[in-house]
């Protein structure tokens, strides 16, 4: 017994030093401060361009979009401000503007506090998920602080963004990159959850929706992590 705690012991020991030269070869690769923006015409123009480039009046029309992101199932009513959530035993129709007035299919019988709790927890995985999946048409969102960025020998012109308010990680702060056609093809982020600021993630596969719009469907976190989101649909209600 003694002999196989020791070796438990080593091992745990192995990993943990693993994990933390992981860790700080990464920290010490990426971890860079927030760059300066100049907030004004240039960040707006830059942010404009982009959301002409991914059809950003289709984006606005569309009333459905549906997804699948590690293991949780969406159908988000953009017009109606609702979305279906469903993941394990849990089905919700989650409501944006009023949380507490979403409405639990299942589990049944829950007390407030579980409630709660449970649209507590579907707030935030929607939050999150629509990110990965929408995020650049959210530049012009009332919360939105815009700064361009200069190009440099090796990057165009970039956008910072600041969300100042809302959503779940108010404070959060990230700059996109874009190709010469105004396509988003990465960013960096300085986020509350990640110790690595300035980690990058890539945006790659974009593809033209059935209402338009142009959405990636790959997204890869320090470009070899794959970010997953599956079945990505788009429909008006005429469809």
């Amino acid at each position: 017994m003694k002999r196989i705690l020791k070796l438990i012991s080593i091992s745990a020991a192995t990993i943990f030093i693993i994990i933390a030269a992981v860790f700080l070869g990464l920290y010490s690769k990426y971890n860079s401060p927030i760059p300066k923006g100049i907030k004004g015409i240039k960040a707006d123009n830059l942010a404009k361009n982009i959301l002409k480039s991914l059809n950003y009046d289709a984006y606005n029309n569309t009333n459905f979009i549906s997804w699948k992101t590690s293991g949780t199932q969406y159908i988000w009513d953009k017009h109606h401000k609702t979305v279906e959530i469903s993941w394990g035993k849990n089905q919700l129709n989650f409501n944006q503007d009023f949380p507490n007035k979403s409405i639990i299919k299942t589990p049944k019988n829950l007390s407030d506090k579980e409630k709660n709790i449970l649209i507590s927890k579907a707030e935030k995985k929607f939050n999150n998920d629509s990110f990965w999946l929408i995020a650049p048409f959210k530049l012009f969102d009332k919360n939105v602080a815009r700064y361009y960025v200069p190009p440099t020998a090796t990057e165009n012109a970039s956008l910072l963004i600041t969300y100042k308010s809302g959503g779940t990680t108010p404070g959060d702060t990230y700059q996109w990159f874009v190709d010469d056609n105004f396509i988003p093809s990465k960013y960096k982020m300085w986020v509350s959850i990640i110790p690595i600021k300035g980690l990058p993630a890539s945006w790659e596969n974009w593809k033209t929706s059935t209402t338009g719009i142009k959405l990636a469907h790959t997204k890869k976190i320090l470009h070899t992590i794959p970010f997953p989101i599956t079945e990505i649909k788009t429909w008006n209600v005429s469809q």
